[in-house]
């Protein structure tokens, strides 16, 4: 279907590029040559024919670079060359079979002045080359993001899942942290846990006080309680 497509654009393309050519050549031809005879100029003069030249430019650029298709732009650059290889051949046959009466906007369109000079020859030579790049004649190839998609829509038993596309800022943020790994550190081991030591000695009792003895009187500095008997 898209050699179907390349092959009409560059029906079309080929004789709108011709008249294309010619009005901005003609415009600019006698632009020129008016200022010469007046001895003065204006520039805004020459914006309609440049404005002609450049979509010409554009619609043959597109047609020449685009890997739609190859046939496109080898159509349109036989059916360019043709009028100037039939100087060689028969060149008044050429002169009478190419229209020179029409006009476009109430401009004359002199339809021989790009094939006398050569400027169709060149287009279509440069159209016709551009059929020889080996890239024009391979389809596109498969972005990686379609090729995982289909993969991941497969499960392993077989049956078809909604994929999950990520969009394309998830790239730059961070996966989810997994909760059941360790958080990281510094590489430092962990200090060991301190071990109780179990206590195998029985305390120490306290002295007793006597039972005349004050509750708040100092506790004894001995392990001997002093006597209560006066010295004789």
């Amino acid at each position: 279907m898209r050699h179907l497509w390349s092959f009409l654009a560059g029906v079309v393309a080929a004789p709108l590029a011709w008249v294309l050519i010619t009005l901005g050549q003609d415009g600019s031809t006698r632009t020129v040559t008016r200022w010469l005879e007046i001895g003065n100029y204006n520039t805004a003069n020459l914006i309609e024919p440049s404005v002609y030249l450049a979509v010409v430019g554009i619609l043959l650029g597109l047609l020449g670079t685009l890997r739609f298709s190859p046939l496109g732009p080898l159509i349109a650059g036989l059916a360019l060359i043709t009028p100037y290889v039939g100087l060689f051949a028969n060149p008044f046959w050429v002169r009478d079979t190419v229209p020179a009466n029409w006009k476009v906007f109430g401009d004359p369109l002199p339809l021989l002045q790009p094939v006398e000079n050569g400027t169709l020859f060149f287009v279509g030579a440069l159209l016709v080359i551009a059929v020889f790049s080996g890239q024009r004649w391979r389809r596109w190839p498969a972005s990686p993001t379609a090729a995982a998609t289909a993969t991941a829509s497969k499960t392993t038993d077989g049956a078809d899942t909604e994929p999950f596309t990520r969009t394309d800022w998830s790239a730059l943020q961070p996966d989810p942290v997994d909760r059941d790994t360790a958080p990281p550190t510094l590489g430092y081991p962990d200090p060991p846990a301190p071990t109780l030591t179990p206590v195998t000695t029985a305390p120490t009792p306290l002295p007793r006080r006597s039972e005349s003895e004050s509750p708040w009187s100092a506790p004894p500095r001995g392990g001997t309680p002093k006597s209560e008997t006066p010295p004789k």
